[in-house]
């Protein structure tokens, strides 16, 4: 007789509050959209380039339950070439400003340039999706400090054109741990309150296969640090190692690590296929909700 073991307990985080916004954790797992303005993003690459389609494709995601909607201008895929700031800002402003005309969801933007950040609040985003955590421009503390947003704090090994170089073995989970602590030091130091951090433990951002399914596998681990968790699985290469299929073909690879990942502790889950993903997100934070989660299976 095999069992299926009582998820992690979920420790009291933080509410977020950007301005008269609000998002309560504890209940429910948010859904992120992922907006993707760019030609050469890894499953999406040049779908929404335009401005007006990437609009119309946030709304669309809003309507399917989209909770967020993070808009990207820069591919960070493994290997992709940085763009200009003047390419980057092109490219996301005017998505920022047409969403925030269009739509009740929050917005998020997906870069790692203070200047973009700054651009992107004034145009009306709630929250700045950093994978380094504000390390490759250190402008960016200041520019989170002096803003009433919210701020992803991601993990990676380096930046996207070398971060999958070195995938030494040890404890990863550990390792992350360790790395996003020091960078919510840092943000509290500067004055980022804590009810504005969001944490990420970067799946697939300078990690092993093994690794990145270890990660999701002992999410809840990352809730000693006292923030929402934010989850990015979706379509990416852990699926493609175990399926073999391409990224456009891993919806299924990925609610299954959707739905783990929330029975492991994420907060938030950042995925391309909104629609699709919704029954298996709102399954998932319904199974968490169970007074008794051990349960044997026939």
């Amino acid at each position: 007789m095999a069992f299926l073991a009582a998820p992690r307990p979920r420790a009291h985080v933080p509410t977020l509050e950007v301005g008269t916004r609000a998002l309560p954790f504890g209940n429910r797992a948010y859904i992120m959209g992922v907006v993707n303005v760019t030609p050469d993003s890894f499953s999406d690459g040049g779908e929404f380039f335009d401005a007006d389609r990437a609009i119309a494709h946030g709304v669309e995601l809003a309507q399917a339950g989209a909770d967020i909607l993070d808009i990207g201008g820069e591919s960070t895929r493994p290997g992709a070439e940085p763009v200009s700031l003047e390419e980057e800002l092109r490219r996301v402003i005017p998505v920022v400003e047409g969403l925030a005309q269009r739509t009740d969801a929050w917005l998020s933007v997906d870069t790692y340039k203070a200047e973009v950040a700054r651009q992107a609040i004034a145009a009306g985003a709630h929250i700045i999706n950093d994978i380094s955590a504000m390390t490759f421009d250190v402008s960016m503390i200041e520019v989170i400090a002096n803003h009433d947003v919210g701020v992803v704090l991601m993990h990676t090994r380096d930046r996207p054109q070398t971060m999958q170089d070195d995938l030494s073995e040890g404890d990863i989970v550990a390792e992350v741990i360790e790395h996003l602590a020091d960078r919510l030091r840092v943000a509290q130091n500067a004055g980022i309150a804590p009810r504005r951090v969001l944490l990420d433990p970067g799946i697939g951002f300078g990690k092993s296969v093994a690794q990145n399914f270890r990660l999701i596998r002992e999410l809840g681990r990352l809730r000693e640090l006292g923030c929402p968790i934010v989850l990015g699985t979706s379509r990416k290469s852990l699926i493609g190692a175990v399926t073999g299929r391409a990224a456009n073909d891993r919806l299924m690879g990925t609610a299954a690590t959707v739905a783990c990942g929330i029975f492991a502790g994420a907060d938030i889950v950042r995925v391309h296929d909104v629609a699709e993903l919704v029954d298996v997100v709102r399954v998932s934070e319904a199974l968490c909700a169970m007074e008794d989660m051990t349960c044997a299976l026939l």
